[in-house]
């Protein structure tokens, strides 16, 4: 057997293991005993049914992550590759509009596969929870819209991807590289004026206490705000969230209209006081660095592999092409994207304590940050004890117990002589 083949199948597969068994530990690792510290929000129904939610999504991510992975072995072996290269051939000639036709088909296919199980996921499991909101129209329109923004940005971009590597030659990776992250920077200004709007509505926040709250504590922080809106997330879920977006003076907040149902004005305060810590302590822009760095190595490393015939012979490809390089390169580099995503875990795990701390220092209060993430945990029905080694792998937030705990000893560490409660 190929190397390339036989490696290929193997980080499949191994990559398959790891997420089942990741899954199935952090199911072991579920407690029947309800932590004292969500006693007051919790009641033991309650608990016993954020479980079950949990039991739910991962028996049904086990099963897609097995099923999926099966597919694609399947379609490896039987030469799928080479048969949809084949069939993107005899639509066109030029080589780039071959690549999008044989990338979009893959994309299309996965899609498909995937389908199923977001179907069952949105209107079973959720519904099955109460979380649900979503109508078969709205899922529908959502899919439309997200194939056609696929259509109107990804398809550009990859077909510049592809021009460069097919016609620069050696040094194609870098002007690769540099589209991406202009792409990428442009992607995250726009979004938030053209693109998000398309899915949900946002609309200033009314005047009264909240707003008067926000704005003297970003007047405090000395912190430029364009804008303090809402969001109708409640139109697709009744989980609760709030998320800065924006550059610059151009930053926004947005809090979803179930979290200002759900929390009280000092809570959400608290809440907002944490997202502003990441702006404040430059997490955004080292998080930006590190992802502009990260995207230059995969193109760098892909260079290397655009021109290996074995990566072909390995897949039965009769045509050594730039666009099924890059599909097979995103086999081979998955493992190091998962160590990667590890250590980016990890760091993001510290700085959500580093944003806790600022919060406390600058409000002046652990106790409303605290309340308010429980009442989070219980309004989504958060795993309360998920294993650490699920921590380890995917969890960009530390567990909630852990970033309680962690706000006790900030709330008993700071200095009350400098510190004036904004509540």
């Amino acid at each position: 057997m190929n190397v390339w083949l036989l490696t290929i199948l193997l980080t499949l597969l191994a990559t398959c293991l790891l997420d089942v068994v990741a899954s199935l530990l952090n199911i072991r690792a579920l407690s029947p005993t309800l932590p004292e510290e969500f006693m007051e929000v919790y009641t033991p129904t309650e608990y016993k049914t954020s479980q079950d939610y949990t039991r739910s999504l991962a028996y049904l991510s086990i099963f897609q992550t097995t099923f999926s992975t099966l597919i694609t072995v399947f379609f490896i072996l039987v030469g799928g590759f080479n048969f949809l290269d084949i069939w993107a051939r005899n639509l066109a000639e030029q080589e780039i509009i071959i690549g999008l036709i044989f990338i979009g088909s893959l994309i299309s296919l996965s899609f498909l596969i995937g389908l199923p199980f977001s179907i069952y996921s949105t209107f079973v499991i959720e519904e099955r929870f109460g979380f649900n909101r979503t109508t078969a129209k709205t899922f529908i329109l959502d899919i439309l819209k997200g194939t056609l923004l696929v259509l109107l940005l990804g398809g550009p971009l990859l077909a510049v991807i592809l021009w460069f590597f097919t016609h620069v030659g050696p040094h194609g990776w870098l002007f690769c590289w540099l589209g991406v992250v202009l792409f990428s920077l442009a992607f995250q200004f726009f979004a938030p004026i053209l693109i998000m709007p398309l899915f949900n509505t946002f609309s200033p926040l009314e005047d009264g206490s909240l707003r008067d709250a926000i704005v003297d504590y970003a007047l405090q922080e000395q912190f430029t705000l364009q804008g303090i809106f809402t969001m109708n997330g409640s139109k697709r879920s009744s989980k609760v969230n709030a998320f800065f977006t924006g550059f610059g003076k151009f930053k926004k907040i947005v809090f979803f209209d179930t979290l200002i149902k759900k929390l009280q004005t000092i809570e959400i305060l608290a809440v907002l006081a944490h997202e502003m810590g990441h702006f404040k302590l430059k997490h955004m822009q080292g998080n930006m660095v590190a992802s502009i760095i990260q995207i230059g190595v995969m193109f760098f490393l892909l260079s290397l592999f655009l021109d290996n015939q074995q990566l072909s012979v390995a897949l039965d490809l009769e045509n050594l092409s730039v666009h099924a390089s890059l599909v097979l390169f995103g086999f081979l580099y998955s493992p190091i994207n998962l160590l990667i995503s590890i250590l980016f875990h990890f760091i993001s795990r510290q700085h959500e304590f580093a944003a806790d701390k600022y919060a406390v220092e600058t409000t002046c209060s652990a106790q409303h940050l605290i309340s308010g993430l429980k009442k989070l945990c219980s309004a989504n029905l958060a795993n309360l004890t998920p294993h650490r080694f699920m921590v380890f792998l995917y969890y960009s937030h530390p567990p909630a117990l852990e970033r309680i705990e962690r706000l006790k000893f900030f709330r008993s560490g700071q200095n009350q002589g400098e510190c004036q409660d904004i509540s």
